[in-house]
């Protein structure tokens, strides 16, 4: 860790670390370590001080929550496909999943954001949240060891694994539409961006996905990958439409 830039933490910033350790029951031993596991990289380039953001822990918390979450679905469901295991996979660890549990614990309280960000909603962005999470997820790794940040991950996904086991998750429509088009068309979805509208801090995209020369959506989104799940969503639900029963002639009136 010594190649990490710490910022100081003042008094009032340490109060709010401790109470998100509080209410989360996640101990670090290193308060420098959490601070630096919130801090977005639009707070890092507007502060003056050289100081580091978040990126690199996310990356390493990426890793660490893919090898976890491989073992324990390959551990627990030995009658599952290597194609199940990978789809249960992709809803769990999705952008989505990974940001409601950040506001579970309330990084959405404590993340240090840019005034542009903030301003725009950037505390509430499935993006940023998401991140922030496996920021965090890297940093208590790097803090308490991999015994104790297994138990961590575990304790916060094994309940979106559960729900995805029920069919009560959040759908991937993406995977869902490539997966229902590659099977009846033998051929790949592809989005393209028809609009995006706004500064760079604050954009709003629209994707449009185009099946067979026809186009779907378009999806909004506040990124591309939302607005493409959305674009998904809408194609999906169009072409895998329930069946309705014939409707039946009203019989002629005396």
């Amino acid at each position: 860790m010594k190649d990490l830039n710490f910022s100081p933490i003042s008094k009032d910033r340490k109060k709010e670390l401790l109470l998100f350790q509080k209410l989360t029951k996640i101990r670090f031993r290193s308060l420098e370590l959490l601070n630096l596991s919130f801090t977005h990289r639009s707070y890092a380039n507007e502060n003056q001080k050289n100081i580091e953001n978040n990126e690199k822990l996310e990356f390493l918390g990426d890793s660490i929550l893919g090898m976890i979450i491989n073992e324990y679905l390959f551990l627990q469901f030995e009658d599952k496909s290597e194609g199940d295991l990978s789809k249960i996979k992709s809803f769990v660890v999705s952008e989505p999943s990974l940001a409601q549990i950040a506001k579970q614990i309330k990084i959405d309280n404590f993340i240090l954001i840019g005034k542009g960000e903030e301003y725009s909603g950037g505390r509430k962005k499935d993006a940023i949240l998401a991140d922030a999470m496996e920021a965090v997820i890297g940093a208590y790794y790097l803090d308490s060891g991999m015994k104790s940040v297994k138990k961590l991950i575990l304790n916060l996904l094994v309940p979106e694994i559960q729900k995805v086991i029920e069919n009560r998750h959040q759908k991937d429509y993406k995977t869902l539409l490539q997966e229902y088009i590659q099977k009846k068309y033998k051929v790949y979805p592809k989005y393209t961006v028809t609009q995006k509208v706004g500064p760079d801090h604050d954009k709003t995209f629209w994707v449009s996905v185009y099946i067979n020369g026809k186009s779907y959506g378009p999806g909004k989104g506040k990124n591309k990958k939302m607005a493409e799940q959305n674009a998904a969503s809408i194609a999906y639900k169009e072409l895998v439409k329930p069946k309705q029963p014939p409707k039946k002639d009203n019989p002629p009136l005396k």
